[in-house]
């Protein structure tokens, strides 16, 4: 009656292995690291990198407890962090030898100590939060004066699209600094152009200066226009690292303004913080413009002349001078997808572009009125500009598909598309300091928070065992094995383990138990009906399992709520809850009942069970029941 089939142990078994396996790296804990992998497409990162780690660190005198190569990084190891900290600097210093344009990422860290035979597994630990381990913390500033430029930029591209649909000639608008220059052949020009700015440009003021050359009008951002640009591009970037953030697969982060031009980020859980570092600190804004096709341009492209007004020179990855003009006629606030792919033709990484219904439009115009010429896509990052492709255009392109491709490989087609489909920067940002923290509520709260869970099992433990004797001490087994089994699921998930994580752990044990007594109880009123012991553990399981299901589904729903709904610490709260429901139903019910039909399913002629102390109210006495 109460015995299970061999598959069943089979299962118990496998689950309990694969707990054992997966929860077991928890308990080696993390070591202070530096990573170093390449800024660049045209770095390599290889053992000569972890050789030249190991010289520098040895002529510093910092010792290091493993340096190891491993993927496209090179990991040191050390036993504190002051010693991290040291050899961060000093391998900064000596492979990035131009601070302005560094060919390097240098990078704290912190990796775990787990076994290799573990990690051969696939077997990592739980990610720790800011309040339970620290992380990485950056302070990035944002270029404001850039935002007010590229506010400028879009400005005199739409001014100059209005003057030409009301037929108004002019002389040329040009931008100078966060000044918007028209020139004009005669005054009633100027007045015209000037009514269309106060009629239809209300961010903009006008000034009308007149000078040898003629006519010219003078418009500028208003102050409160300004204001208003610089807290959007603060509030776009925030909203840009989080779509970042979020494609790097980081667990509650922390993202915050700091003053007027500064934002917060802190890092829990991240094993790649170099990765991390590198694309928070990228810009990635793109631009498309036309080629300065004019006898002029074309001199000074190949070297032999100034580049004409109202132009720009860049380089493309080949090191080629590309002269752009300066008129942006599309940017990335006008993609909607990027994805990385392959070249139809040549088969090279490229990256495909979705444009949005105004940027298809602008495109297909664009691509219609300059066939024959050059088009430059132009990719900022970290302030400076470079051609990616300049393609000459065929014929008119519409259906809003672009595609980037030219000198990338499948990395850095990868990493652009990832930069680009998370949103542009409003402006581009700097890191202006990075550093570990500690963990917020101090060790001492951290220590406590471990304690409860493990006092909290204790004490369960000896009064369950008390109380309900054998039956209480195949329950504890089930609540320890409930513990492990859900350290190994969320370790599986890689989830990040907060204090209010800590709070679910305990609350988990305690509904875990709670299923149990619930499952003894039965048991017992079976025995009082005066059931055969076999028949009261068949009966006691099958009618507890009906209230054991009604009560975790209803807790399931309340914590699937707070998982929808809830962000921050909530959120942590409401994952390490959910697991813990779904893992102690099985722990209480099948594995607990595994332990049972082990120890008497074997028995032909149970006469009595290990249950604690029976109650009889109809014969107003007791029974304390033994198992045989």
């Amino acid at each position: 009656m109460n015995r299970y089939p061999l598959w069943k142990y089979a299962i118990i078994f496998v689950a309990l292995l694969i707990g054992l396996i997966y929860a077991l790296p928890n308990l080696f804990g993390e070591s202070p690291a530096v990573q170093v992998s390449a800024a660049k497409s045209s770095v390599r990162v290889d053992g000569a990198t972890a050789t030249r780690v190991e010289q520098v660190l040895a002529e510093q005198g910092v010792a290091a407890s493993m340096i190891q190569f491993e993927g496209n990084s090179v990991r040191a190891r050390f036993e504190t962090t002051d010693d991290q900290i040291k050899a961060r600097d000093a391998i900064d210093r000596a492979l990035n030898t131009d601070p302005a344009d560094p060919s390097h990422v240098v990078a704290l860290n912190l990796l775990p100590r787990t076994p290799a035979w573990l990690a051969g597994l696939s077997a990592s630990p739980m990610y720790l939060g800011l309040d339970l381990r620290g992380g990485v913390h950056f302070m990035l500033q944002v270029d404001m004066p850039a935002a007010l430029v590229r506010r400028t930029d879009v400005l005199a591209g739409d001014l100059r699209v209005a003057l030409r649909e009301k037929g108004v000639r002019h002389g040329g608008i040009t931008r100078n600094g966060q000044t918007i220059e028209l020139r004009a052949a005669d005054a009633q020009t100027l007045e015209a152009a000037s009514n269309l700015i106060q009629d239809q440009f209300a961010d903009l003021q006008v000034n009308d200066v007149s000078d040898a050359a003629g006519a010219r009008l003078q418009a500028s951002i208003k102050p409160e226009a300004a204001r208003l640009v610089q807290e959007q591009a603060l509030k776009q970037n925030i909203t840009t690292l989080h779509n970042r953030i979020n494609e790097l697969g980081v667990a509650e982060p922390v993202i915050q303004q700091q003053g007027l031009d500064r934002i917060v980020v802190q890092l829990p859980g991240v094993q790649d913080t170099a990765k991390a570092k590198d694309i928070l600190g990228r810009t990635a804004t793109l631009e498309v413009r036309l080629v300065d096709e004019s006898a002029d341009g074309l001199s000074a492209e190949r070297g032999g002349g100034a580049v004409p007004f109202g132009s720009e020179r860049y380089l493309d990855r080949e090191g080629r001078a590309v002269i752009v003009r300066r008129d942006v006629l599309l940017t990335g606030e006008n993609l909607t997808d990027a994805q990385a792919g392959f070249d139809s033709q040549t088969q090279e990484a490229a990256v495909h572009l979705t444009l949005d219904a105004k940027g298809a439009r602008v495109f297909r115009d664009v691509t219609r009125e300059n066939v024959g010429k050059r088009m430059a896509i132009i990719l900022f990052e970290k302030g400076r500009g470079e051609v990616v492709t300049a393609p000459v255009i065929r014929t008119e392109i519409g259906g809003g598909r672009v595609q980037i491709s030219g000198s990338m490989n499948t990395v850095e087609a990868s990493d652009t598309a990832l930069l680009l489909r998370a949103g542009s920067l409003a402006a581009p940002m700097e890191i202006i300091e990075e550093r570990t923290i500690g963990p917020s509520l101090g060790a001492e709260n951290i220590e406590r928070g471990f304690n409860s869970v493990m006092w909290g099992f204790v004490v369960i433990v000896v009064f369950i065992s008390i109380y309900y004797m054998l039956f209480g001490v195949f329950s504890s087994i089930a609540l320890a094995f409930n513990l492990v089994l859900l350290v190994a699921v969320l370790s599986m998930l890689q989830a990040t383990l907060t204090l209010p994580g800590i709070a679910a752990m305990a609350l988990a044990l305690g509904m875990a138990i709670d299923s149990n007594v619930l499952i003894n109880e039965r048991i017992r009123e079976e025995l009082r009906r005066g059931a055969a012991p076999q028949t009261a553990i068949q009966n006691g399981y099958e009618t507890a399992w009906a209230t054991i299901l009604d009560s975790n589904v209803t807790t399931l729903i309340a914590g699937v709520a707070l998982l929808l709904f809830g962000s921050g610490p909530v959120r942590g709260f409401a994952v390490v809850h959910c697991v813990g429901i779904l893992t102690s139903m099985f722990s209480s019910v099948f594995f607990s009942r595994g332990l049972v039909n082990m120890w008497y399913g074997r028995q032909r002629k149970l006469k009595a069970l290990s249950i604690g102390t029976v109650w009889k109210p109809d014969a107003g006495s007791s029974v304390t029941t033994k198992s045989n």
